[in-house]
């Protein structure tokens, strides 16, 4: 619901796009699991801090959601399937923070 008065009266210039040569070989595709750039390898390989901070954030994470379900059980109330699912749910997000900390493959070292 913006005014018109606000935008640019002046006509927009779109630049024409070059023309595409087609051969008749398709580009080679990325192997399955290799990464496309150089900096989408380095999610968590070198920076153990960066896992150590993401890992126990998560697991902070999880353990709210779950405490948060779990408090009106302790009240007395019956728990329903929505708290029944937030549990589990926080349950998995601590579970993933887990797993960032341990590294059970040793993805985090690199092997050359």
């Amino acid at each position: 619901m913006g005014s018109f008065v606000s935008r640019s009266q002046e006509p927009i210039q779109v630049a024409a796009l070059p023309e595409a040569t087609h051969s008749a070989e398709p580009l080679p595709l990325a192997a399955p699991g290799a990464p496309t750039s150089p900096a989408e390898a380095r999610l968590f390989n070198d920076c153990w801090s960066c896992r150590v901070l993401s890992g126990s954030g998560l697991v902070g994470a999880g353990g709210y959601v779950y405490w948060v379900a779990r408090k009106p059980m302790k009240l007395g109330y019956a728990p329903g399937p929505g708290t029944i699912l937030q549990m589990v749910v926080g349950i998995s997000i601590a579970c993933w923070g887990v797993i960032i900390l341990t590294d059970p493959k040793g993805k985090a070292f690199r092997v050359d």
